[in-house]
């Protein structure tokens, strides 16, 4: 047994699937006792019978894998499960926006975490409290799928929408979830368990103030773009001046030279004003241009030439379509 996998080797299973089934000659179980096999699925990869749990044993329980072919005795082994304490429990390690001024129409947050996080339990622990440390009344956009990376590793909090759009009900009824002026924490309860069933390390706080709502489109026109020398791998930096979305900048700006797009590692600095591109190779004199996809966002969800809450309705097939703009830049004279 590996990482949760159960594995039969040293016996050649034919391909066909037995008419009682693989689990006829190969169960696993959890736990003592007469209990019935674990569910999951099974697999024949590179000459191995492979049991595939759906849920995996919890932290400290003992599995007994039984491995019984036609006309053999049956082999047994018994597995633990590793306990929660055998490694480092989770921690928060950055939230973003990293600045500690917040737009008052501030659009989402990301929360990333050390090890992979247990799913369905964010808005149990997850609360805005104001400057008297009372919760925030329903502050966020609660939906039942939570917004996580494959990994479990990062999670998207919106902001409720309605509460940031003027002329919506939610907003005239109940008002912005941050005001202009006030000071909040995001406060992130250690009761939270990690895909290992652990607690968090510890709670987790970010307090912040509040600015002016920012309702301006980006302009790529007012950054600045610092061209490194040729021959050297020294970064391209681009300056923007304000926050960005610190996850859409990881993906939407790419650099293209005479021969396509240039291959390069990316990295955020400076609260998410500042975009730095370390190319693979050396530069090379010659013509480039930074490209950008226009829904790229700041910290309010203003876009490249649209502002967040300009009217949606549109054709859909209009808004699918990835349109780009560009920044030219040379490396090295003229």
């Amino acid at each position: 047994m590996e990482d949760g996998i159960y594995r039969v080797t040293g016996w050649k299973p034919q391909f066909v699937e037995p008419e009682s089934g693989w689990s006829s000659i190969f169960a696993v179980y959890a736990g003592a006792g007469d209990v019935p096999p674990m569910l999951g699925s099974y697999a024949v990869e590179t000459g191995a019978l492979v049991f595939r749990p759906r849920f995996a044993a919890a932290p400290g329980v003992r599995t007994r894998a039984v491995f019984h072919p036609p006309g053999r005795l049956a082999v047994e082994a018994v597995f633990e499960s590793p306990r929660a304490d055998a490694h480092p429990a989770a921690r928060v390690e950055h939230v973003y926006p990293s600045t500690d001024l917040l737009p008052a129409n501030q659009l989402k947050l990301y929360i990333h975490f050390s090890a992979p996080m247990r799913r369905g339990e964010a808005w149990q622990r997850i609360r805005l409290l104001g400057e008297n440390g009372s919760p925030v009344d329903l502050p966020f956009l609660e939906i039942d799928q939570e917004l996580w990376d494959r990994d479990n590793l990062r999670l998207t909090v919106l902001f409720d929408p309605g509460r940031i759009k003027r002329g919506v009900l939610p907003r005239e009824e109940v008002g912005p979830a941050i005001e202009e002026g006030k000071r909040y924490t995001l406060a992130i309860d250690r009761g939270w368990l990690d895909a290992r069933g652990a607690l968090l390390q510890e709670e987790f706080r970010k307090p912040f103030r509040v600015g002016p709502e920012d309702r301006q489109p980006l302009d790529p026109k007012a950054w600045r773009v610092s061209a490194p020398r040729p021959g050297a791998t020294d970064p391209l930096v681009v300056d923007f001046f304000e926050p960005l979305d610190y996850g859409l900048l990881l993906r939407l700006l790419e650099v293209h030279g005479s021969h396509g797009r240039v291959a390069g590692a990316v990295t955020v600095a400076r609260n998410e004003t500042q975009w730095c591109f370390t190319p693979g190779q050396p530069w090379k004199p010659g013509a480039y241009k930074l490209v950008i996809d226009t829904s790229l966002e700041d910290l309010a969800g203003n876009r490249i030439g649209r502002p967040f809450d300009v009217d949606t309705f549109e054709r859909v097939s209009e808004r699918l379509d990835r349109k780009t703009v560009s920044l030219p830049f040379r490396i090295g004279r003229q």
